[in-house]
């Protein structure tokens, strides 16, 4: 158990620690930084996506025979729909853009921007959280190498999640102290969401590949409707696809060489 609760915890370390750059860093992360940074977690979340959830999701599943895609395929839709619901739900300000999603809001910007950041953190946190249940419940396709790997995978691209969301605040007028929580607490789901989903497994152990598509289909939700755009906007530039293919790289590495 207390494997689980250190890989819960190892994302959220990652935000905090990227979150502190505002301590250190003295100007606002260039656009071009801001597009590596960017690209690159969008590449480890469809990695992880595709080789810690997807795969081990049908690998679970296997005594369907060639229907062995039906969970997650469900369970892919499924986590789809529940990011869309949740971004429909939730006032939200994204990076680099003046225009709110979500419902009407009075909530201020910088409480709309961590909002932004903190519903990404979701899936990730579920993945986390599921890949670790597998682990306790003696899954074959998930070893606690492959779980360690996710875990880590998400806390090197949460790194400079922490640090985009902590400086732009700090430059608008927070003080440091306080920009350097609201980028902590972004990403304070992770760990809470991650212990739910265990708990959640625990109680209902056949719904394994179910969650652990769901998982991959909500972050694969936020590359697409979040990172890719993002990366993308504004001049032409290779840096974002560049960046993007290093992280998921990166992932594919950590989670065949420790899984």
């Amino acid at each position: 158990m207390h494997d689980v609760i250190l890989g819960l915890l190892i994302p959220f370390a990652g935000t905090v620690g990227g979150a502190a750059c505002v301590f250190f860093l003295r100007r606002a992360l260039g656009d071009t930084l801001q597009r590596v940074m960017t690209g690159f977690a969008a590449g480890v979340m469809v990695a992880a996506s595709v080789w810690s959830l997807l795969i081990p999701a049908m690998e679970q599943s296997d005594k369907l025979g060639r229907l062995s895609f039906i969970p997650a395929v469900i369970g892919f839709l499924l986590g789809i729909l529940f990011l869309l619901m949740l971004d429909h739900l939730t006032p939200h300000l994204h990076m680099n853009t003046t225009r709110a999603e979500g419902p009407a809001s009075r909530l201020s910007r910088t409480a709309k921007m961590v909002l932004a950041v903190t519903l990404h953190n979701i899936p990730e946190g579920m993945a986390v959280g599921v890949v670790y249940a597998a682990v306790l419940a003696g899954s074959d396709d998930i070893t606690a190498g492959g779980a360690l790997a996710l875990s880590v995978g998400i806390a090197i691209q949460n790194f400079p999640e922490g640090a985009i969301i902590s400086m732009p605040l700090h430059l608008e007028g927070t003080s440091r102290g306080k920009a350097f929580w609201y980028g902590s607490m972004s990403g304070l789901v992770e760990p809470v969401f991650g212990a739910l989903t265990v708990a959640a497994v625990a109680v209902i152990l056949p719904a394994m590949p179910y969650l652990l598509s769901f998982a991959a289909g909500a972050m694969l939700y936020v590359v697409v409707e979040e990172l890719i755009p993002e990366m993308s906007a504004g001049r032409h530039s290779d840096w974002g696809v560049v960046s993007f293919a290093a992280g998921f790289a990166l992932m594919m590495a950590l989670d065949v060489a420790l899984g």
